[in-house]
């Protein structure tokens, strides 16, 4: 059955031949309720963002009491307490010597920004050449133009844009369970190659650290952030994190940086930043950034301000996820569910799926190819849980607050499902 109603434009999706999407009623916990009485468990937070669940009291109050004050106020010559707080709050957190934080409305637009931001503190400089950026193969960074263009754009989604989108460099991903694999030494030796000879150009690397979303579901080692930043140093080019996947605990840490120790130039955030309630980014930056931008000359000011950057309602939803984070121990939340993923998916074999992985809060299951998938939506969601595999790729992003039981029967499925391809072939 196809959509009947062609007024609303979904995203990712043919829209002659796309099935009628299940229409949600109500949301509470990890549990997400359509109009025809189906409960689903919530396997992937809503794209990884609703790592509390739904309608979360604590979330409901902090948005309810500054919607009575007000919702919104531009930042041009006017501020609010909640933007303020939020960023002091973000200085704390992250990585040390991040301390000036610039609010946007999505992780694409985050991602915009630092590319911009890195571009202008060369210009600033005066260093007008630097303005191309190196990435990673296999990386996502959002659907802007920007972001395509710092995307993997022979593999990644936005293939069809190639040529016509900027051109950036691109070395290929590291991989493997240490930094002495083949597929990390590869990477950091083109990597210096690459910045050696053309470090007059570029401006900065971006990168997913630890964990690549979209672009393959792909772990690598934290050591590789470590040498990357280096390697950035040695060359004079700028190191951008873009975490907005990968911040608020999603890999097991608080921020994937943790995990190598690394302070880049620039972090993105976003996604989980206010548990899945608003649009909000935040691109957090250095001194060295950040006073690059400041003088007598009002050319070095940065000329960027999202409409609704600093938004009041969301940066009182961020305060509050935060403070769930940090007092209810959220860390130890994501180890148990790391824990039982392992038990229930690391290794599993079957005559189809190419591996079987475990970091964080995230288990992922490779398939051969993309028909290997066919039909698992439908399925996981006769079983009671709402799974949306992308490309070859089966994966469970949970909500952090997820009891075992529930996890237990999203690992189920995805189990279920390997015992079914086998069965198929």
């Amino acid at each position: 059955m196809t959509l009947q109603v062609d007024s609303l434009w979904l995203p990712y999706a043919q829209m002659k031949t796309v099935p009628s999407p299940y229409r949600v009623v109500r949301a509470e916990g990890v549990k997400l309720y359509l109009d025809d009485g189906t409960q689903l468990i919530d396997g992937i937070s809503s794209w990884w963002c609703v790592i509390h669940g739904y309608n979360h009291p604590v979330l409901n109050k902090a948005v309810q009491e500054q919607l009575v004050k007000f919702a919104h106020v531009m930042l041009g010559g006017l501020v609010n307490d909640s933007a303020i707080e939020l960023a002091n709050t973000l200085v704390r957190i992250t990585p040390s010597g991040l301390n000036h934080v610039f609010f946007g409305d999505s992780g694409s637009v985050g991602v915009e920004i630092a590319l911009k931001m890195a571009i202008q503190f060369w210009r600033n400089k005066g260093f007008l050449q630097k303005s191309r950026f190196v990435a990673l193969r296999r990386g996502y960074h959002g659907d802007t133009t920007g972001a395509m263009s710092v995307s993997d754009d022979d593999e990644g989604m936005h293939r069809l844009f190639k040529g016509v989108i900027l051109s950036q460099y691109f070395v290929d991903a590291p991989g493997g369970d240490n930094i002495e694999s083949s597929e990390c030494q590869a990477s950091l030796n083109q990597l210096d190659s690459l910045l050696q000879s053309n470090n007059s150009e570029i401006a900065a690397l971006i990168l997913e650290p630890v964990f690549q979303g979209a672009g393959g579901f792909r772990f690598y080692p934290p050591e590789y952030l470590f040498q990357a930043r280096k390697l950035c140093d040695k060359y004079e080019v700028l190191l951008i994190f873009d975490e907005v996947a990968t911040g608020f605990g999603r890999t097991g840490t608080l921020f994937a940086a943790d995990h190598a120790s690394v302070t880049p130039d620039i972090m993105v955030l976003s996604k989980a930043l206010t548990g899945g309630y608003f649009g909000l980014s935040a691109t957090i930056a250095t001194n060295q950034i950040y006073e690059s931008f400041l003088g007598d000359d009002p050319e070095l000011a940065f000329m960027h301000g999202p409409t609704f950057m600093g938004n009041a309602v969301a940066c009182a939803a961020a305060l509050a996820s935060i403070k769930l984070i940090e007092t209810e121990n959220y860390l130890s939340k994501i180890k148990v569910i790391e824990q039982i993923l392992r038990q229930e998916i690391q290794g599993l074999e079957g005559t189809s799926l190419c591996d079987a992985r475990v970091l964080g809060a995230i288990g992922v299951l490779e398939f051969e190819c993309p028909s290997n998938l066919m039909g698992l939506k439908e399925f996981a969601l006769n079983r009671g849980v709402w799974l949306r595999p992308y490309g070859k790729w089966l994966y469970t992003m949970p909500p952090y607050v997820i009891d075992e039981n529930d996890l237990r029967q999203i690992t189920s499925v995805m189990k279920e499902w390997v015992s079914y391809q086998n069965k198929r072939i």
